[in-house]
């Protein structure tokens, strides 16, 4: 593979690298996950920031920097070490990982707009959840093939107005909630919830570290390490910073700082005012609003933020739609995919891969009308979504040690310090992640732990074995490096 880069201007600032990595990691459909962990939340956010997302920041860094002038991203630096094939099973896996997260995000919308509408039981029906993923998936699809410009002005107001504020605004109210002393959530905990609460001396004492007597008290991990992924869709802008070996790790930690400090106020907040046997992880953020605006006579106020949350999860969806699969486009120009799979829209977008993942998304939106709990499917599509993500992440670490071998002279505007050892323990954390989204959550009534385990290894095996065969028919027609 060619190993040239392209000489990009010198100008991204160490905040504006700050914020783009934690506009493009932070999502609040992630805090009723985190806040279901009452006190041990803090392990939790604390494993994923300091074992997951600084070693992806600072590897992808890495090879965003070395491969910065082509297109491909992991599928140029995993093909560089391993191939093109496994170039593009990685790209592969990046692209379904993202059709899977879909229905997640959408069903957390689903949730703020039943909030929005009055009608808050609608958050725990499969069949409206199911109903509004494939509605407004398709509606964003077919927004997106018009290439319109209200497309990225809806997307560009998104992160502030749909996350920055309800986010902001719900840990506010949880202050308040505090200050005015009212019934704290993580004060009401029993001995039954033994996930996060423990007896001490007759008392029920929150728990400040995880029970590890069972493997099923630690699941919820595996879908809290999925909200700190995506970081190595920003680090590949380093190489357009003045200094990138010092202005980029300085970027990494104060990104962290902000997502740690979101995450970790956020969820508390959330913990604070609704009871833990209560919280639903889809519509958590919504019973805590809920609840915080009545308790300051502004219940009128709870609609517009309902929409505000729904907005930016919609918003979210329409950046991302044509994005990942227009990184399928350059293995498709090489031959690895039919090149009927390359056609565009007049306005440039990837007509037909867009409307495969449109299929992908429907078939998995139905999971919400055959599963009696709203919960159990938005957590099987996350854990779904862990595996898959997790096998690129661990095919992006192997390919940057190997490729410290293998191209020494490589050129990299940045590099990571102890590479092996960063990159290491990148991979444990991520090995215990993959492992973790196996493990029925003994916080959901998840019924036969079999079915579960089944659905998410036949999903993440099937999802791996593709690109695989797909590489393997195409073998003739993939143009050589």
């Amino acid at each position: 593979m060619e190993t040239s880069t392209t000489t990009k201007p010198k100008t991204l600032t160490t905040g504006a690298m700050a914020f783009m990595t934690a506009a493009a990691i932070i999502s609040l459909r992630g805090l009723p996950m985190m806040a279901a962990e009452e006190m041990t939340m803090f392990f939790y956010i604390a494993f994923a920031t300091l074992f997951f997302l600084i070693p992806a920041a600072l590897v992808s860094a890495e090879l965003g920097s070395a491969f910065a002038g082509q297109e491909g991203g992991v599928y140029r630096w995993v093909g560089a070490a391993f191939g093109k094939k496994m170039g593009f099973t990685a790209i592969w896996l990046q692209w379904i990982q993202n059709v899977v997260w879909y229905p997640t995000v959408l069903a957390f919308a689903a949730a703020a707009i039943a909030y929005g509408i009055g009608k808050p039981e609608l958050a725990n029906n499969g069949k409206y959840t199911g109903l509004f993923i494939i509605i407004f998936y398709w509606i964003a699809t077919f927004i997106a093939f018009g290439g319109t410009k209200i497309l990225s002005k809806v997307t560009s107001f998104g992160f502030v107005i749909g996350t920055v504020l309800p986010g902001i605004i719900v840990i506010i109210l949880g202050i308040v909630w505090i200050v005015m002393k009212k019934p704290l959530g993580f004060e009401e905990l029993t001995a039954a919830e033994t996930t996060v609460a423990k007896v001490v001396n007759g008392s029920v004492t929150p728990r400040w570290f995880p029970d590890l007597t069972n493997l099923n008290n630690l699941s919820y991990l595996a879908g809290i390490i999925l909200l700190f992924a995506g970081v190595e869709v920003q680090a590949v802008h380093a190489s357009e910073m003045k200094n990138p070996k010092k202005q980029y790790p300085l970027a990494i930690f104060i990104s962290a700082v902000i997502v740690f400090a979101l995450f970790t106020f956020g969820s508390i907040a959330i913990a604070a005012v609704v009871p833990n046997s209560q919280l639903q992880i889809e519509s958590g953020l919504m019973q805590a609003l809920s609840t915080m605006l009545k308790s300051v006579k502004m219940s009128w106020a709870l609609p517009v933020l309902a929409f505000c949350v729904a907005f930016g999860s919609l918003a979210g969806v329409l950046s991302w739609i044509s994005g990942p699969s227009k990184g399928l486009l350059s293995t498709a120009k090489e031959g690895v995919l039919p090149e009927k799979l390359a056609e565009t829209t007049k306005a440039g977008a990837p007509k037909n891969m867009m409307l495969i993942q449109g299929l992908i998304v429907t078939v998995l939106a139905c999971l919400y009308f055959v599963m009696k709990d709203v919960s159990v499917a938005f957590f099987l599509l996350s854990a779904l979504t862990v595996a898959v993500y997790i096998i690129m992440y661990l095919m992006m670490y192997a390919a940057a040690i190997v490729l410290r071998k293998k191209q020494p002279n490589l050129e990299r505007p940045y590099k990571a310090p102890a590479l092996p050892l960063i990159a290491g323990i990148g991979i444990i954390a991520a090995l215990i992640g993959l492992v973790l989204s196996f493990v029925p959550p003994a916080q959901l009534p998840i019924g036969n732990p079999a079915s579960y385990i089944a659905i998410v290894a036949v999903g993440t095996i099937g999802f791996l074995i593709i690109p695989l065969i797909i590489a393997e028919v195409r073998k003739s027609k993939i143009k050589p490096d």
